[in-house]
């Protein structure tokens, strides 16, 4: 018998298939750092949280 390959991760209704590159300077990142760790999130988390407030934002 063939064994199945099982996902690695946590199952999600969102999956985050696309990365992408974007370039900052030291102090944008250490303002993200910083607010990632108070928040005890990723930088990941951060940025696309900060996507969708700016967005709402723009829609009112």
């Amino acid at each position: 018998m063939e064994a199945t390959k099982k996902k690695i991760g946590r199952p999600t209704t969102s999956p985050k298939n696309t990365m992408i590159r974007v370039r900052m300077d030291d102090e944008t990142i250490k303002k993200m750092d910083s607010c990632a760790k108070k928040l005890n999130t990723t930088r990941s988390e951060i940025i696309r949280n900060s996507i969708v407030e700016f967005y709402q934002k723009m829609n009112k």
